[in-house]
């Protein structure tokens, strides 16, 4: 039902209710029939699927088969289980499990901590009389009553209004707060339009109500997009999928060359089957670099606990790879790109016009005219008339807030404050803002009516103004005048309120005589000032290759204003209706040159990011509210806020930002990058080092076959054993590797382009570096195993075995001169190195 479109009366009965709520028992009733007023969540938090997730990857599991295949050979007549092995092999499975688990834990209970305080409960009226109950027992025809503070329980269609104002941010993304009334409106006004609703997970910041629930759970606003994310699926990420497909790989090449080995053993060697297992085996454990998940999932623990200590809090650990391989990143703009409060810029009063500095709720700042730092008395009286025109209160000191009411009412607050205002008069009356009126008006015990609004709302009540520091008559011109910087400040993306004062004679007159025959004393722009380090910020971002997008429910004006000033371009930006408008081909193509969207839908945003995806971009998607939830769902990495963000958007967000900051992206993403280019050396390091083993193996047999076939038809003749292997993997690659995951970003790390979907993990460069290594290893270290074999098998095994590790020693540094990099640039990697030796 369009219940906004409705009357009171006809929503009344078509809910079947009425103004004094429901009885006891139709609301058991309903409840039966409609549910409880809960949002499903899928979502649980489980520390036993996290410790098994750490073990879903292709590489493990080849890993386990070498530990099946280990303990297998015990079957076979006269051998035993190879226990040593499998054990090894396993041990390293639990410290890789271990690592990926304490770090994913430790995740999920910040999210726990960081989860909204709401309130359970709500007041309504049940059997005529107010009762105060837990908000899932809320259902359709509840009547709620509704105050400054309070959370709105459920979807309801206003039935009263006392200067009754909600911030819907959550929801729609604006950032200005809603008047609500009763007065019904047209049937495709949109949500955000919905001046006679009020909606689930909300918040009521000014005055009181009386609404009547029309919907409830699953078949809210919040529900909608609750089932809409529901239906996204979690996605790997460009790394996951890397490594799934390198398991893969690993393991077809370790089969094929098994084959080979296998075969040439059998047919000219004359060796029984266990000798070939036990080849098979080495190959395995030589092929596979047990050691690479711990080290990865390492690497990535301490790159999302730098983040961590830059305020990006980090739910999964293949996000902080992925991170650096973001080539595009769409951002809302409030609280993000700026500060997230109103603060007054700009003063319009006597015919001059006033700079204001400082910003937030800081009351540090000054008045300058013409650059001019200026007394604050030459300003006082409009200052003052928006100090005590006003319903916002300063918090007690043990209050975590400043302030407590509406945004621009507290930036009206600050600014007198800055001007050394004291809040020491009474108000003895006062008429509040209602959306018909567009003002409100104060008396206060001085005999003083104080006026704010919409400036054309206070002009038409004003019949002279303050020039000079005398009341003038106000003609005509005077009033183009304002009209004029009115518009100039809009323009400015400037919000802008109009004020005037007169004295009154009776405190007992009516409304429209109180506010007739005012003095018009000027204007009072605010905006919510840019953060001022995102304009640095959003340019390392573009000279790192990546393209950065604004997404905001805010007006176009502001929204172009605002992106201007951090070097966005304003030219082809788009709306939201427009957007509606578009093809999904029209919308790809806009999106190439569009950086700014404005009044954007959740289901804008999606479009959005799905165009730029279509693109091959990997996007980043930030948000706050429930709105949001469905793009940071389906977005590469969805980085929720933590200080404003809503429970829905920190549980859909790959990435919270503690402190809801532009900046802190591009210092993540910088850490990503620094995090891939040294899982890239590990890699590089584990992978040729391996090929050596395997080529010492593969090489070692086959020679061994051809010309020493008396030795190499024994039980026990393979080049090196699989403990061999195994000890030479844990004390040559494991110390160094997890010292290479620790090398600092390199300088220029934000001044290349992104990692593309074209370039691997294993590059050219390393493929050269594995094609090298092999045959290279082979040619330097079986000379001296061939030189004794005949002699004692067991000599020459010790002779490759020590020769293979000091190759392998010297392969650490060789790896990381890619990089510029020098042994002592890492304290951590000379550690590793000594450990090795």
């Amino acid at each position: 039902m369009n219940w906004h479109s409705k009357s009171v009366k006809e929503t009344l009965s078509g809910l079947e209710s009425s103004e004094d709520g429901l009885t006891s028992e139709e609301a058991s009733e309903r409840l039966d029939k409609y549910g409880e007023n809960v949002i499903e969540d899928d979502s649980s938090f489980s520390p036993v699927r996290i410790f098994l997730s750490q073990f879903q990857d292709n590489l493990i599991y080849l890993l386990i088969a070498a530990a099946v295949l280990s303990v297998g050979v015990g079957v076979l007549p006269g051998h035993s289980p190879e226990y040593a092995e499998a054990a090894i092999i396993l041990l390293i499975l639990f410290v890789n499990g271990i690592f990926g688990f304490i770090q994913d834990y430790k995740a999920e209970k910040s999210i726990e901590a960081l989860k909204d305080l709401a309130s359970p409960n709500t007041t309504v009226l049940r059997d005529g009389e107010k009762v105060e109950l837990d908000v899932c027992e809320v259902v359709p025809g509840d009547i709620v009553l509704l105050e400054q503070g309070d959370a709105v329980p459920a979807d309801a269609r206003v039935i009263e209004s006392e200067s009754l104002h909600t911030d819907e941010s959550a929801l729609t993304g604006e950032s200005a707060n809603v008047a609500k009334s009763s007065e019904s409106l047209e049937e495709d006004t949109s949500v955000a339009g919905m001046s006679d609703m009020v909606f689930m997970n909300t918040h009521v910041v000014r005055g009181r109500g009386k609404a009547v629930v029309t919907d409830t759970g699953m078949d809210t606003e919040v529900g909608d997009i609750a089932e809409e994310l529901a239906e996204a699926e979690d996605s790997q990420t460009p790394f996951q999928e890397e490594v799934d497909r390198m398991g893969r790989r690993i393991g077809l090449l370790v089969t094929g060359i098994i084959a080979v080995v296998a075969g040439f053993m059998f047919l000219f060697t004359g060796a029984d089957s266990i000798v070939i297992l036990l080849m098979a085996i080495s190959l395995v454990v030589a092929a596979i670099p047990e050691s690479l998940p711990a080290i990865v999932t390492l690497a990535l623990a301490l790159g999302s606990r730098r983040m961590l200590e830059k305020n990006a809090l980090v739910r999964r650990l293949p996000v902080v790879e992925a991170l650096g391989s973001v080539n595009a990143i769409v951002t809302d703009k409030t609280g993000t790109l700026t500060e997230g409060v109103m603060t007054v810029d700009k003063l319009y009063f006597e015919g001059l016009e006033y700079d204001v500095t400082g910003t937030g709720t800081s009351t540090d700042g000054d008045f300058l005219l013409d650059g001019e730092k200026v007394d604050s008395e030459r300003v006082e009286r409009i200052l003052k008339c928006g100090f005590y025109c006003n319903n916002a209160e300063e918090a007690s000191e043990s209050s975590e807030r400043d302030f407590f009411g509406g945004p621009t009412e507290v930036a009206l607050k600050v600014s007198g404050l800055k001007a050394g205002l004291e809040d020491d008069l009474e108000r003895v009356r006062s008429v509040p803002f209602s959306s018909d009126r567009k003002r409100m008006t104060t008396v206060l015990e001085d005999d003083t009516a104080y006026m704010k609004g919409a400036p054309e709302a206070v002009l038409e009540r004003c019949d002279r103004i303050l020039m000079d520091g005398e009341e003038k008559e106000f003609d005509e011109e005077l009033r183009n005048d304002m009209l004029e910087k009115n518009k100039e400040f809009a323009g400015e993306a400037l919000r802008v309120l109009g004020f005037a004062e007169k004295k009154v004679d009776d405190e007992e007159a009516s409304e429209d005589e109180l506010e007739n025959d005012m003095v018009f004393l000027g204007l009072q722009g605010m905006m919510d000032p840019a953060r001022p380090e995102v304009e640095e910020a959003v340019a390392d971002c573009r000279e790192a290759g990546i393209k950065v997008v604004m997404a905001t429910g805010d007006n176009i004006e502001t929204a172009k204003a605002i992106g201007e000033e951090l070097g966005f371009d304003p030219e082809g930006a788009l709306t939201g209706p427009e957007i509606e408008e578009m093809s999904d081909e029209e919308l790809e193509s806009a999106v190439r040159e569009t950086e700014i969207f404005a009044r954007v839908s959740p289901h804008h945003k999606v479009r959005i990011l799905k165009a730029l995806q279509r693109q091959d971009l990997n996007v980043a998607m930030t948000g706050d509210g429930v709105n949001d939830a469905p793009a940071l769902k389906n977005s590469d990495v969805g980085v929720a806020m933590g200080q404003r963000g809503t429970d829905v958007a920190k549980k859909s967000g790959d990435m919270i930002l503690q402190d809801d900051n532009f900046a802190t992206i591009r210092d993540a993403i910088a850490e990503g990058r620094a995090i891939f280019d040294n899982i890239r050396k590990v890699v590089n390091y584990l992978l040729s080092t391996n090929s050596a083993e395997v080529m010492l193996v593969f090489m070692g047999t086959i020679i061994g076959g051809l010309f020493f076939p008396e030795v190499f038809s024994g039980a026990d003749a393979v080049v090196l054993t699989a403990v061999m292997i195994l000890w030479v993997n844990f004390a040559t690659d494991v110390p160094p590797s997890l010292a290479m995951s620790m090398d600092k970003k390199l300088p220029d790390i934000m001044k290349r382009p992104p990692r593309g979907s074209e370039d691997p993990i294993i590059d050219k460069r390393i493929l050269l570096s594995i094609a090298v290594v092999g045959p290279l290893a082979g040619a330097v270290t079986l000379p001296g195993f061939f030189l004794f074999v005949e002699k004692d098998l067991v000599l020459a095994q010790t002779v490759l075995f020590t020769s293979l590790a000091f190759f392998e020693i010297v392969m650490i540094q060789i790896v990381r001169e890619a990089y510029n990099l020098k042994l002592m640039d890492n304290k951590y990697l000379v550690a590793g190195v000594l450990a090795a030796f």
